[in-house]
């Protein structure tokens, strides 16, 4: 914890971390979760976790859920984030406990709801989903999971089965100290307008997404 000068001068404690604020019971259609919800005093971010029955310490089912508005309120099928979202919840229900993390300020790969709007409209015109970035003078992938690893720490998760298809989440939660015990694939059918972002997130950003293999009449 920092100090910053008050109005009259004198030094006064200013958070820092991720914080835990309100645990409250979230009933939904896949079943009772709680939802626990945190301030990211770093960041000025709100998270929330939505956990699933008792968790244990070691090798809970886990999703890091990356923030999408399109996707997960308006069922864009630009990308497979929403049904990625309800496989998820699915999946930890099914496993009788387990954890969602949903990463909020992670919208577009970190670059914004209006930046990753701006990157859609240039896709449309014909850059890839990492060329679109790049142009608008974005990184590529500016999303930093250390807030999901201190959340699962205060939930008492020590080791994950992680349900993701992307490699650098395995190694940011291993970087900052949550063992992966195993990448339990979590794999979307492909549609005819999200097929090229897959490929492309497949080929440029070396996701694991074996099935699109079996995908040859899109072009």
């Amino acid at each position: 914890m920092t100090e910053k000068v008050g109005v009259l001068g004198k030094k006064t404690p200013q958070r820092t971390g991720v914080e835990r604020v309100v645990n409250a019971p979230l009933p939904t259609v896949y079943g009772k979760f709680q939802a626990v919800g945190y301030m990211d005093h770093d960041r000025g971010d709100e998270q929330v976790a939505l956990v699933y029955g008792e968790l244990g310490a070691e090798d809970v089912l886990t999703r890091l859920h990356s923030e999408c508005l399109t996707g997960d309120a308006f069922g864009s099928q630009h990308c497979e984030c929403g049904d990625q979202l309800d496989s998820a919840l699915r999946a930890v229900v099914a496993e009788g406990s387990g954890v969602v993390v949903y990463l909020r300020g992670h919208e577009g790969r970190g670059i914004g709801l209006l930046g990753k709007l701006r990157a859609m409209a240039l896709q449309a015109e014909g850059l890839d989903t990492v060329e679109a970035n790049v142009a608008l003078g974005f990184p590529v992938d500016a999303r930093d999971y250390g807030v999901a690893a201190e959340i699962l720490r205060d939930l008492g998760v020590r080791s994950v089965r992680l349900m993701s298809n992307n490699p650098r989440k395995r190694e940011a939660l291993t970087d900052n100290g949550i063992r992966v015990a195993e990448e339990v694939p979590l794999l979307i059918p492909p549609c005819e307008n999200n097929i090229t972002y897959l490929r492309t997130k497949r080929e440029r950003l070396d996701h694991h997404l074996p099935h699109l293999d079996a995908v040859a009449h899109w072009s």
